[in-house]
């Protein structure tokens, strides 16, 4: 109903009934000033006279709003030289009527007692109607309009966390919720006045959505959205938008909810953080950042602020992305000391200045090149950066007496098939060796610690962004193989578990993580097309393109018992790994350091083989130098 009266008046009203109401409140106007001359100043109307000046009144007000065009004028746009307009022409009514009255001779008494009064009644009758109806332009249509855009809802599941949504959505401008939805042929019923609506496929689906005009399906919880593969499929045929509460809706009056987004589909369990040990170990420390800027770098610079640390120093090469960091952690962390550097980990010298000027207690090591074929193809800078960049951090880090360094590797670090992947395994080589050399010589200074797991989802330049540009484009999505898959964890959780196993560390350990069950790249590109809206394969294409330079299928399974020891946290694992001599390191990387200024690919690749025997390229041109 209220949609149907807002359509109607947020509708010109057509020039003719505005005349003829205009006309009729004239008339009315004259009648009252008629009866107040018979009951207050008690002058005598005969119903002739009376009769004779409605009928004029009427005809002069015609006259006059005819004239000056008034009932042409737009409610809502009345302004000043309008209200003129209304004045000039009740003005003609009053001086016509004074006219007839002249010529019937009855003049004095007629312009004395009702043609004034009249003039004034009937003008403001006329302006009070338009300042109604602008009221109700302003105040009601307004409300009525935006109870008529807001998105209907159902929300899924009769949960306490889908029913508490009914009361925190009561006062929301954007989402009318219509009823409840529930995967079974239940009878509906009704809940807190809400309609329960069940569902069991895409045709009684579609019957509920379009007989409410549903236009989102809400989950209280991503685990609700993670368990609903198929839902979230026929919402996408369907047109409808899946949403989730925020996280931020435990701490606000109001409720907020996003689309619902990949991440909140892995179906995994929350971490559970050593909250107080992190907090212990942490606060009142100088901490410093290297990859600063980066997706993991920034996020454990976001994740460390929350911890009370006494100054963060913020490392990296990437003017941009630096600035707009600093940006962030001014807006969203006011009190934090943190202090940005611009820097590469390759030159000593800056390191060491870092280091002489703000004495960083605990280093994280997130700079690194991490693009598998853009380092098959530059092998000396992945080797520059990951391997050499990791020794001059490393051996900063001792001169200067930095109690813990905390290496973020990666799961390509076991047995390597490319180039950048055995280049982190060289730098995880040289930190633990240089780890147990101080252990054996009785300098327990510095701590090393290194922590491998696989993909994350979201980081800069990975398949996540690549694949919503993409979308976003109208496709087609590139996919290597149907077979591919990838263990994935998201960033937050990957830089929680950093900061876990730092705080458990006795040193020079490897720790992984436990990154759950591998993700089909195929399965993950045709769920982010249903998320956007898209049917896959028909509204948005996906073409196969073929394994790039040192890819490879299938990841390897880092958190494998046979190859790992526990911990006390269930999710993060001690990976057993050959000890190399000290010694052997260093000779090793100075070598590889020489052939990385000297820009010589072929003997870089050659001795990486020979130090990481377990090094077997795939699908790449260094192939030909795998040991036959």
């Amino acid at each position: 109903m209220g949609l149907s009266v807002s359509k109607y008046l947020s509708r010109n009203i057509p020039p003719k009934l505005v005349l003829f109401f205009d006309v009729l409140l004239s008339l009315v106007a004259s009648g009252i000033v008629l009866l107040l001359v018979y009951f207050f100043v008690h002058v005598t109307v005969n119903y002739v006279f009376a009769w004779e000046y409605l009928a004029f009144s009427a005809v002069y007000s015609l006259v006059g709003f005819v004239l000056l065009s008034t009932y042409k004028i737009i409610i809502r746009r009345t302004d000043l030289k309008d209200v003129l307009l209304f004045v000039y022409a009740v003005a003609i009514k009053a001086l016509l009527l004074a006219l007839t009255w002249a010529l019937i001779g009855q003049f004095r008494m007629a312009s004395l007692m009702t043609i004034i009064p009249d003039f004034i009644l009937t003008l403001m009758a006329l302006l009070f109607s338009r300042y109604v109806l602008l009221v109700i332009y302003d105040v009601y249509l307004r409300k009525v309009r935006e109870r008529s855009i807001r998105t209907r809802v159902l929300v899924y599941g009769v949960s306490e966390p889908s029913l508490s949504l009914v009361t925190r959505f009561r006062e929301s401008p954007q989402y009318d919720i219509v009823g409840f939805l529930i995967p079974e042929n239940a009878r509906p019923v009704q809940i807190k006045s809400i309609q329960l609506y069940s569902y069991d496929g895409k045709e009684s689906l579609t019957a509920i959505v379009e007989s409410l005009g549903v236009g989102a399906i809400l989950f209280a919880t991503d685990k609700d959205a993670a368990a609903n593969d198929k839902l979230l499929g026929l919402a996408s045929e369907l047109g409808v938008k899946v949403l989730i509460t925020s996280e931020a809706q435990e701490y606000s009056t109001g409720l907020k909810v996003r689309q619902v987004k990949i991440e909140d589909l892995l179906e995994r369990e929350p971490i559970r953080l050593s909250t107080d040990k992190i907090q212990e170990a942490l606060k009142d420390k100088v901490v410093m950042v290297t990859g600063a800027a980066g997706s993991i770098g920034s996020q454990l610079c976001r994740q460390l602020a929350g911890f009370g640390v006494k100054k963060l120093i913020l490392f990296d090469n990437a003017e941009t992305p630096m600035h707009q960091l600093r940006l962030e952690l001014e807006d969203h962390f006011p009190n934090l000391s943190f202090a940005p550097v611009i820097g590469d980990v390759r030159f000593a010298s800056r390191v060491g200045f870092v280091m002489r000027k703000y004495a960083p207690q605990i280093v994280f090591h997130a700079a690194a090149y991490k693009h598998v074929p853009l380092m098959e193809e530059n092998p000396c800078e992945a080797v520059g950066v990951n391997t050499c960049g990791t020794r001059v951090l490393a051996d900063k880090c001792v001169e200067y007496g930095v109690e813990m360094m905390v290496m973020i590797s990666t799961d390509k670090a076991v047995n390597p098939t490319n180039v950048m992947g055995c280049s982190k395994r060289l730098a995880e080589i040289y930190v633990q060796s240089l780890g147990l050399h101080l252990k054996e010589e009785g300098k327990t200074t510095t701590k090393f610690v290194t922590t491998r797991f696989g993909n994350v989802l979201g980081s800069n330049g990975s398949v996540i962004p690549r694949f919503r540009e993409q979308i976003a484009a109208g496709g087609p999505v590139t996919v290597t193989d149907p077979r591919i898959n990838r263990f994935f964890m998201t960033i937050p959780e990957a830089c929680s578990l950093v900061l876990e196993a730092s705080v458990m560390s006795e040193g020079n350990e490897i720790f992984v993580f436990d990154m759950g069950k591998p993700v089909l790249i195929d399965h993950l590109a045709r769920r982010m097309i249903e998320l956007a809206g898209f049917i896959p394969d028909e509204d948005i294409r996906i073409v196969y393109t073929g394994l790039r330079p040192g890819e490879k299928l299938y990841e390897e399974v880092l958190s494998d018992e046979e190859n790992t020891l526990p911990t006390c946290h269930e999710r993060i694992r001690i990976a057993r790994v050959r000890e190399y001599s000290y010694e052997q390191a260093v000779q090793d990387l100075t070598q590889l350091k020489l052939f990385v200024k000297a820009v010589d690919a072929p003997s870089l690749v050659k001795m990486m083989k020979e130090i990481v025997p377990e090094y077997i390229s795939n699908n790449s041109d260094f192939e030909a130098f795998d040991r036959k």
